[in-house]
């Protein structure tokens, strides 16, 4: 088997293993930055961690390059942490387990962080160079960009030098991206009521997997099934006839995550069994031939359990299950400026059953204010129909796309003539931190480039690896290229 490290460019691939050896999900990236600032030191360069967890380090420029202007390349420390139901992985304690698969790099049954780890591997491996020439260097790691841009939304002024912004994040090589959405959370609470379960009745657990999920900013546009809407719409056919009681409902693991898993636990009289699996025989022959195409591998399993001793009250299920089974997904509205990018959508990404509430975490996505806001609008219009509550919060900017950038002329130039064909200009659906940082540096003029990567936010996750190198050719050329200060 090829290991990583012998894959081309090195210096970058040795530090993806070793980054892929460190645990650094969101919320737990302290590990690895620690590593990283360890080795800094080692190495002579200053490197400071700011007032959230951010770190920053630099490196002069080499000789000859001193009078160019700062460059800063950025990336996110934290990947997301998502497994296929059979694998056995703790996110904060075992290394990811990443390999060669043709010519893709994926991980076994996890997620690859590849998403943003190539970017990240990139940044240090710059920095650990003496053959690369570049102009005075910065190199801005962020932390909890995949859980609520923590680490972008505290970054502060006067931290950075730098005048030029080059962010790792995307994920198509041949496409530089000078825009990109904003978003919001959106969790709807409904009030739970209980009341004892009927002891004559049979338990059931049903659970639906096999979806491919993904990144709700990339993938929201493919058809992919979302396993909690997925569920609710079954209950909302069903329940009644079958006389169903929910006891919990559990679906999606991230909010910025097509949920790709859900169960329901429920009651029901025993003469009903045979009428619920033959519905589901019927939703299942209807899910397979919907999603034959985005999702072939959805699977519903149906498990007896131990009778619990409460159930949602009729009040509290119907209020529920009809509000998810309305509450919007998926695309809004297509973007009337930029050709076949998702201008608005919602994914309905996380559901969790607690003693005192039910909730529903979505994320808002769009690239104008007002597509955000109407989407704010349905939602909360919806949810006062139904008696429940929605709190919005975590609102980040989207970043505007500046045709006049320097730097994206300089990107784009460079790519044409390494590659002899024109790149694509493009706006992307997902939220990069781009328009975070517009807020303390608005004159800082930004770029993002990177490898192809499939799949993201689940682990199906994988990088080409031929395109790595393509995105490691550019990026030098680029360095090499920034101009004199003025």
């Amino acid at each position: 088997m090829t290991a990583l490290n012998q894959l081309y460019p090195q210096p970058l691939w040795q530090w993806f293993e070793t980054i892929c050896s460190i645990p650094h999900p969101s919320k737990h990236e302290q590990a690895l930055s620690l590593y990283i600032q360890n080795w800094a030191k080692k190495q002579g360069l200053p490197v400071a961690e700011d007032e959230v967890g951010n770190l920053i380090i630099r490196k002069p420029a080499t000789a000859g390059m001193e009078d160019r202007q700062v460059v800063c390349i950025q990336a996110h420390l934290d990947m997301v942490p998502q497994k296929n139901a059979d694998k056995d992985h703790d996110f904060v304690k075992d290394p990811i387990e990443a390999y060669v698969d043709g010519d893709w790099v994926t991980a076994n049954g996890t997620t690859l962080g590849a998403d943003n780890g190539i970017g990240m591997s990139s940044a240090l491996a710059v920095l650990a160079a003496n053959d690369i020439k570049h102009g005075p260097l910065e190199v801005l790691l962020t932390i909890d960009e995949e859980a609520g841009m923590t680490g972008a939304f505290g970054l502060q002024a006067g931290v950075l030098d730098a005048e030029i912004l080059i962010n790792t994040d995307s994920e198509q090589e041949g496409e530089i991206y000078m825009g990109c959405a904003g978003g919001v959370d959106a969790e709807i609470s409904v009030p739970m009521v209980w009341e004892a379960a009927e002891t004559s009745h049979k338990a059931y657990q049903l659970d639906i997997s096999g979806l491919k999920g993904g990144h709700s900013g990339v993938n929201i546009h493919m058809g992919r099934g979302n396993a909690n809407k997925l569920l609710a719409r079954f209950l909302f056919s069903h329940s009644d006839e079958l006389a169903l009681e929910l006891t919990s409902f559990t679906g999606g693991s991230l909010r910025n995550a097509i949920p790709r898993e859900a169960n329901i636990v429920f009651t029901l009289p025993a003469e009903k069994v045979e009428l619920l699996k033959q519905r589901l025989d019927q939703f299942d022959a209807i899910l397979c031939a919907e999603l034959a195409a985005a999702d072939p591998s959805v699977k519903l399993e149906l498990n007896e359990i131990a009778l619990p001793k409460q159930v949602m009250a009729e009040d509290t299920q119907d209020t529920f299950v009809a509000l998810l089974n309305a509450c919007p997904n998926g695309v809004s509205r297509m973007s009337d400026d930029v050709e076949g990018v998702v201008e608005t959508s919602l994914n309905v990404g996380v559901i969790n059953t607690d003693s005192e509430h039910i909730s529903i975490l979505c994320l808002i996505r769009s690239l104008i204010d007002s597509g955000r806001s109407e989407v704010e609008g349905t939602l909360t219009a919806l949810v006062q129909l139904a008696g429940a509550d929605v709190e919005f919060s975590g609102a980040y900017p989207g970043w505007k796309p500046d045709n006049s950038s320097s730097v994206m002329a300089l990107v784009n130039q460079t790519y044409h003539d390494i590659y002899k064909k024109e790149p694509d200009i493009m706006v992307i659906h997902a939220g990069l931190e781009c328009g975070l940082f517009k807020k303390p540096y608005p004159d800082m003029d930004m770029v993002s480039i990177g490898p192809t990567i499939r799949y993201p936010h689940g682990p199906d996750e994988k990088v080409l690896i031929e395109t790595v190198g393509q995105y490691w050719e550019l990026l030098l050329a680029v360095l090499e290229r920034i101009p004199a200060k003025s």
